[in-house]
């Protein structure tokens, strides 16, 4: 038996080389204290916390729990086996770690933080940010709480606090990616652009060194390329997902029909559900059954409403965690997974990771790829992904004829369309508008618009009130360009028809760079009025010009701001021009790829069962390989 002093120079040699990243010389060295001394529970709770590091999730849990049953009030212990149960998505579970951690420790600031972290994923913001506030008061320096208590600040509307706390978590530790990349796109959100470019610029370099990963969604905002949003996809995903599990087996010759489950969040009154509704009526009963996967809250709109009754099975997975979810899945026989959220708000790319699904399907939420082996397949068009860039895409590229966005037609248009005096528009003076959200308007773009304003007399912009400071920023944007506060108009959120009807009385809708307008250029379209896009090169600034190619309006694609700037001034001088754009844009509508959903799910039924066949034939073709076993 080692005597204590060993076991106790081992233990602090242990954590020393776990500190250094060697973890399988770390793991030895516990296992000779254990070898000696079976009831050491910081040599279990290190394998644990090593097995959770190298993708052992459930060991390391067990291993955890082993510490704690051998000393109850291992405090560390409590709290660490609460993160892995997060990462499990075991929420309730993992809150009661929590607290038995600050039960044991009242003063343990990454026990309250954490505790606030499983309360803000929970739907509890309020309690998260008495959580992180309590976290600060422990340790003022603490940058991560600071930066999660700008996150839940957010989430309850007080975002010039939330901005201030994503602030001070820089200022606290500059090299801090992640708190980095949350006041950068805070910045976006409330319109802040003084520094702007600055941080724009300092989150590439991260992401072009691999220094640290940065969220892939605020990554698509920023004047990137392809292949650097790859790099950032692949590094998020190697620090937050689980390496993907085998592909599951399941016979690829059955004679039944071939299960899709769509998996998302957004199945309530989201532009998601607005998009994709008909589509989940129109899927051929007889070669496909289709089943729902929820994991957001039931908001009790018509829009879920319509979705429950859409699919042939609804499943409601809020409360499961991600080993259940993933459980449910597989144990439902689903061939393809599609996956409606990829690295947006609220997502669980965690499911995927476990692989319930032999094939697996990155389709609409999320336009880039996800850089990771768990989903194969990607569904695009040929514009918005030309085939040349296979290369910044870990999945398998899918090209639909025409737009690969869905769209429903049935969507109902208010049949009482406002005057331009109960919109708080002037009588008279060309519309420009934009309902895109305040995070997608660059300083770049809203120059151009500035000019237009000044070129065109009388013309006003019309846009979306994302939030109070955004509207003051803006305004006051305006003015340092010369031109008046008042010709910037913001219209507040409606419900679906009376938003669509508004479309009617504006002239143009001028689209953002790089990252379009995606369901809100669906809206303006089926509402009547003309959108100007400028294509950029990533998939994120190319929807809108595919939107447009597919009702017949390539005329609206340019190809850079200067052009984009042209044209919008020549439809703004040509009264008859615009007249003649939007009559062409009523007169296709109906006729249109973009809005003929029958024609689009057959198209893309095609393509799942394409999948399917290729899957078959690879199956068949590893099968019948020759042993590589030596000749007789």
């Amino acid at each position: 038996m080692i005597a204590d002093d060993r076991q106790h120079a081992l233990l602090a040699q242990a954590i020393d080389s776990h500190r250094l990243g060697r973890l399988p010389e770390a793991a030895e060295l516990c296992q000779q204290i254990l070898e000696s001394n079976r009831n050491q529970p910081r040599a279990w709770h290190l394998l644990g916390i090593i097995a959770h590091q190298t993708g052992k999730s459930r060991m390391a849990a067990d291993l955890i729990r082993r510490a704690i049953y051998l000393d109850p009030d291992f405090a560390t212990a409590h709290s660490d086996l609460g993160n892995i149960l997060v990462q499990q998505g075991k929420l309730d579970n993992a809150i009661t770690c929590y607290r038995r951690a600050i039960e044991i420790s009242h003063d343990f600031p990454e026990a309250h933080n954490n505790l606030g972290n499983a309360h803000q994923m929970s739907g509890a913001p309020q309690d998260a940010i008495a959580c992180y506030r309590r976290a600060i008061e422990l340790r003022p320096n603490y940058a991560e709480a600071h930066r999660n208590l700008g996150s839940a600040l957010r989430t309850i509307g007080d975002l010039a606090s939330a901005l201030e706390a994503f602030e001070t978590a820089v200022a606290l530790n500059p090299a801090f990616a992640e708190a980095l990349a949350q006041t950068e796109h805070q910045m976006r959100h409330v319109c802040a652009w003084n520094g702007l470019d600055k941080l724009s610029s300092r989150l590439i370099e991260i992401v072009d060194s691999g220094s640290s990963a940065v969220n892939p969604f605020i990554f698509l905002c920023l004047e990137t390329t392809p292949a650097q949003q790859l790099q950032c996809a692949q590094q998020w995903a190697a620090e937050n997902l689980p390496i993907p599990a085998p592909r599951p087996k399941r016979s690829p010759e059955r004679a039944d029909r071939i299960t899709i489950g769509y998996l998302s969040a957004d199945f309530q009154e989201h532009a998601t559900a607005c998009l994709i509704s008909e589509l989940i009526e129109l899927h051929d009963r007889t070669r496909f059954k289709i089943i729902g996967y929820s994991y957001g809250r039931d908001d009790g709109s018509q829009a879920r409403e319509r979705l429950l009754k859409s699919f042939d099975r609804f499943t409601d997975l809020e409360a499961a965690s991600f080993a259940e979810a993933a459980t449910r899945i597989k144990e439902d026989g689903v061939d393809i997974l599609v996956d409606l959220k990829g690295y947006t708000a609220e997502a669980r790319p965690q499911i995927l990771a476990l692989r319930p699904a032999p094939i697996q399907v990155s389709y609409l939420g999320y336009p880039s790829t996800m850089g990771t082996e768990a989903v194969d397949h990607i569904i695009v068009d040929p514009f918005v992904v030309p085939p040349d860039q296979q290369p910044h895409f870990t999945e398998k590229l899918i090209h639909l004829p025409g737009c690969y966005q869905v769209n429903d037609r049935t969507r109902p248009i208010s049949s009482s369309i406002p005057t331009r005096a109960d919109c708080g528009l002037p009588e008279s003076g060309f519309v420009f508008c934009c309902f895109s959200a305040s995070y997608k308007i660059t300083p770049k773009v809203f120059h151009v618009w500035m000019r237009l304003l000044a070129a065109i007399e009388g013309s006003i912009l019309w846009l979306l009130e994302s939030n109070a400071l955004a509207t003051a920023n803006l305004k006051r944007e305006a003015e340092t360009r010369g031109i008046a506060a008042g010709r910037l108009i913001f219209a507040g959120t409606l419900p679906n028809p009376a938003h669509l009807a508004r479309f009617a009385i504006a002239d143009l809708f001028l689209d953002t760079l790089p990252y379009n307008a995606h369901t809100v250029a669906s809206d303006a379209l089926w509402g009547g009025c003309p959108v100007l896009t400028c294509a950029g090169k990533t998939f994120a600034s190319r929807v809108a010009g595919s939107l447009l190619q597919a009702v017949g309006l390539p005329e609206l694609v340019a190809t850079s701001l200067d052009e984009y700037e042209t044209r919008a001034l020549n439809l703004a001088r040509n009264p008859k021009h615009i007249r003649e754009v939007r009559e062409k844009l009523q007169r296709s509508k109906l006729t249109s790829p973009l809005f003929d959903t029958p024609q689009f799910t057959r198209n893309l039924e095609a393509a799942y069962e394409g999948m399917r066949m290729t899957m078959t034939a690879r199956r068949h073709r590893s099968e019948s390989k020759p042993s590589s076993g030596p000749r007789a």
